[in-house]
């Protein structure tokens, strides 16, 4: 069993807070590039 802190991260482009890896991403975390629905739906407010 893995301690949180040691469990990937990313950041949202949209928001820029980081994130972490989630069981239900465990097939496709390569792809995952958002956070959350919220900033998925705002993406063209990315942070530049």
């Amino acid at each position: 069993m893995q301690k949180k802190a040691d469990l990937p991260t990313k950041i949202c482009p949209v928001c820029g807070r980081p994130f972490s890896w989630r069981k239900k991403w465990a097939r496709h975390w390569e792809s995952v590039i958002y956070c959350s629905e919220r900033c998925r739906r705002n993406r063209h407010r990315a942070v530049r």
